[in-house]
């Protein structure tokens, strides 16, 4: 890490962080266009076969990743100058990845403003323990976190859960405005599914959207987990935690192929995401390929990614992501001394 260049991150970051209408306006028409004509082909290649209809339902579920990119960018204000454009642009991505506009809103920026602090497990992070916070857990909770680290669970269960079902309620605490937006995204969502059981009849409906829901949740849960459950992930207790280390130690450079960078809209350069919410997605590459401090984080490669799946609980002592296989070495060590 380029120490003497921390200082000077919000100087090296303020021209990238504004906006461009028309490179906004762009990105819409060249993600919504395909998104319509591959849903429709989806629907169509039910009539040849649904062995066609499935990679059709998976380049469609992924596309859907990249509306929910422009949904991430609104929430965060930086897809359009204007609050109002976030917010109406916002609402409508939020019907068309099921994720209520205020909700998620208020969620993620707890999440940027206690991402990597110990002390301070918020919303919206991946359930991150450390090896004395489980082993001091009643047992019915510890098989929770373990199941909650299964795999099949967080990448199976997970996406059905939090974007079907748990999206679908208000949090506590939340003020009327964010319970309207809510209500709003549920009555529309509602609404379209209903319209298109009756237009092309449910059971196809579900054969195409399932898949598209199913794939684009996976690889979008998929995403958070990578970006902050890596090797080299930072993780610090109130005292040491700072928004800079966080960003640029605690969040992933997830370099991407290109193709797979597109559809992604540019969420692996998260180090610079989380360093700056105000950077449009358009406009990370370019502030990453501009700036030293930036290329000097090491990146995690699309093959290297998988690693982090044996990742499951945090070590204090050796300040690294370990599996749970490391916990009885843990205790082990505890007798010994």
């Amino acid at each position: 890490m380029i120490e003497h260049d921390k200082g000077n991150w919000r100087q090296m970051i303020a021209p990238y962080e504004k906006s461009n209408t028309k490179r906004s306006i762009w990105q819409l028409c060249n993600t919504f266009i395909p998104f319509v004509i591959l849903w429709y082909a989806t629907y169509w290649s039910l009539s040849v076969s649904y062995w066609l209809t499935l990679p059709l339902a998976t380049i469609t579920g992924a596309i859907l990743v990249r509306i929910f990119i422009i949904f991430h960018d609104c929430c965060h204000g930086s897809f359009f100058a204007s609050r109002k454009a976030n917010r109406i642009v916002g609402t409508i991505t939020g019907i068309l990845t099921f994720c209520p506009y205020d909700q998620w809103k208020y969620s993620h920026s707890r999440h940027h403003a206690t991402s990597g602090n110990l002390d301070k497990h918020g919303e919206g992070d991946i359930w991150t323990l450390t090896v004395e916070e489980y082993l001091a857990l009643p047992k019915w909770k510890r098989i929770a976190y373990r199941l909650y680290r299964n795999p099949v669970v967080m990448f199976g269960l997970g996406p059905i859960y939090i974007f079907l079902i748990d999206y679908r309620f208000n949090r506590k605490g939340a003020k009327q405005k964010e319970k309207n937006n809510t209500y709003l995204t549920n009555a529309a969502i509602v609404g379209i599914v209903a319209f298109f059981c009756w237009l092309i009849g449910w059971k196809a409906f579900l054969l195409v959207q399932g898949p598209i829901f199913f794939i684009s949740g996976l690889i979008g849960v998929w995403l958070f987990y990578v970006q902050h459950q890596f090797e080299g992930a930072y993780f610090e207790k109130e005292e040491n935690w700072n928004h800079v280390d966080a960003a640029l130690q605690g969040s992933s450079f997830y370099k991407l192929p290109l193709i797979l960078q597109w559809f992604t809209g540019n969420i692996g350069f998260h180090h610079i995401h989380h360093l700056s919410s105000r950077v449009p997605n358009y406009y990370l590459d370019k502030a990453h390929k501009e700036n030293e401090l930036f290329q000097d984080v090491a990146p995690v490669t699309f093959f290297s990614s998988f690693k982090s799946l044996r990742f499951k609980i945090w070590d204090e002592n050796r300040k690294k992501l370990m599996s749970f296989g490391y916990i009885k070495k843990f205790l082990h060590s505890k007798k010994i001394s």
